[in-house]
């Protein structure tokens, strides 16, 4: 079967060029076959390509193991048009060190990578290359494909090894000095599917909220108040990062992932708090968590509990004391 996208299929931004980790995370999600490819610069472009109707969808990176968050994509969709999480893959990560042909390790000097790359194997660079410094790459296959474009000669491409996926080296004709390079065996990125805003996937009962929090200024205790009203209706948070808000030094919003889908009761209400007590609440999609691992229900707050609460002070209103 031929893996050329139909006319009329979705479009996909992602990091490029081809042979990114994002790409592969892309073709977990949506097969070739089934999507336009389309490969950008970077997390913003991507995802601006969704905004300006560019793309359909982008595929992004949004948090790893070693560096946490990807700051790129929660302050791009923390601002600007809304936009949701539509689903997510986790995708292991480890890199290999690749040179042209003939280039020994004592030879070099320079290598480039990806930040986020270069911040997964710092240790490996420092025990294996202690004289090398990093040079940034808009991604690490961007860096893998300069080095192997042989009409740039060696002494103008800026550096002399890159760092890249698996199997970079074979598809460029580079040479691998050094393979499954990773400080942390178990690295791994989640990345996630973005589009402009519709009706959330049908909830799994292993599902995931996003949030981008904003807290009061004028009292104390906001925070305890804004994560009470996750506590109370028993809705568990995966994730919580601090972000500057960059035109008020001093002031943060809150990245959230809360295990819970928005069409359950209990989310729902906390929703309802959120949006009662803080400045900015802004949505980013519910979406089924890529472990699949069914979110235990606290006692008192599965849907039926909130039903059944609500019929009884209903009558109460009534006048009906039971």
């Amino acid at each position: 079967m031929s893996d050329e996208p139909v006319s009329d299929a979705p479009r996909y931004a992602y990091l490029g060029p081809e042979g990114t980790f994002t790409e592969a995370a892309l073709r977990m999600m949506v097969p070739a076959d089934q999507a336009h490819y389309l490969p950008v610069i970077d997390v913003p472009t991507a995802i601006a390509a969704v905004r300006e109707g560019e793309a359909d969808y982008a595929v992004v990176a949004i948090e790893n193991t070693v560096e946490g968050g990807v700051t790129a994509t929660l302050d791009t969709l923390a601002e600007g048009s809304p936009l949701v999480i539509l689903g997510e893959t986790v995708l292991p990560v480890a890199f290999e060190l690749l040179v042209r042909p003939g280039v020994r390790v004592s030879r070099i000097r320079r290598v480039s990578a990806h930040s986020h790359g270069w911040a997964q194997v710092r240790r490996w660079a420092h025990a294996t290359l202690p004289e090398a410094t990093f040079v940034p790459s808009s991604s690490n296959a961007a860096a893998a494909r300069l080095l192997a474009d042989s009409s740039v000669p060696a002494d103008q491409v800026g550096f002399d090894a890159a760092l890249a996926p698996p199997g970079t080296g074979a598809a460029l004709g580079l040479e691998v000095l050094a393979d499954r390079i990773a400080d942390n065996v178990n690295a791994a990125t989640r990345f996630v599917r973005v589009g402009r805003p519709q009706e959330p996937p049908a909830p799994t009962g292993a599902d995931k909220t996003t949030l981008v929090v904003h807290l009061p200024t004028d009292r104390s205790g906001a925070l305890l108040e804004m994560l009470e009203q996750f506590a109370v209706r028993g809705v568990n948070l995966s994730r919580i990062e601090s972000r500057p808000i960059g035109e008020r030094p001093g002031e943060y919003s809150f990245s959230i992932d809360a295990l819970g889908h928005i069409a359950e009761q209990r989310m729902a209400e906390a929703l309802i708090g959120l949006r009662r007590t803080c400045p900015v609440v802004r949505y980013l999609g519910s979406y089924p968590a890529v472990h699949r691992e069914v979110t235990p229900i606290a006692t008192g707050t599965a849907d039926a509990d909130f039903a059944s609460a609500r019929a009884w002070v209903d009558e109460l209103r009534l006048g009906r004391h039971a």
